[in-house]
């Protein structure tokens, strides 16, 4: 039973892998898309997935990425429109399917060579406009032409009473 539970820590550590070196998620996490929690949403996500592939046999790609999707847009409020998502499924599943041949060797270098790239994190920066660097403390002047005579506009006089403000109700009528 011990070695069974090993083995299955292995798969989660490789679900782990694909989804802590994935763009989608590390962008997510890292820009707060998730909230104040957003690490644990990405913690509890492998956990989901890993329980996902044990839950549901003979698992298709297709059904992989909605499931990945889903949970994306639910916790982190995203839609993968990016195209990495068929890329995360199989590799989701080539996993799976080596641990469950017992091809442990195998998903343990898999899972090196993915947390070898996991130092490559992926950053979003703004890219700053003109308007931000013109307004890095300085006051912008703006210039205006006058097209016309300059007309002092005054907003108009509020309406007189009308008959029915005392019961709450205001009657409107047009004027003839």
């Amino acid at each position: 039973m011990a070695a069974a539970a090993a083995s299955r820590e292995i798969f989660t550590e490789g679900v782990r892998a694909v989804l802590h070196t994935w763009p989608v998620l590390q962008i997510a996490v890292d820009n707060g898309f998730g909230g104040v929690y957003g690490q644990q949403k990405a913690d509890w996500i492998v956990d989901v997935v890993q329980q996902y592939f044990h839950d549901n046999a003979d698992l298709q790609q297709y059904e992989v990425e909605d499931f990945i999707a889903e949970l994306m847009d639910q916790e982190f409020s995203t839609v993968v429109d990016d195209g990495s998502l068929p890329q995360v499924s199989i590799s989701l599943l080539q996993m799976f399917s080596q641990w469950q041949q017992g091809a442990l060797e195998q998903l343990k270098h898999t899972i090196n060579t993915l947390t070898q790239n996991k130092s490559q994190r992926a950053k979003v920066t703004a890219q700053p406009t003109q308007s931000d660097e013109e307004s890095d403390g300085e006051t912008q002047e703006m210039e205006c032409e006058a097209s016309g005579p300059s007309v002092s506009r005054t907003p108009p006089p509020p309406p007189p009473p009308t008959q029915d403000e005392e019961d709450g109700w205001t009657v409107v009528r047009k004027k003839k």
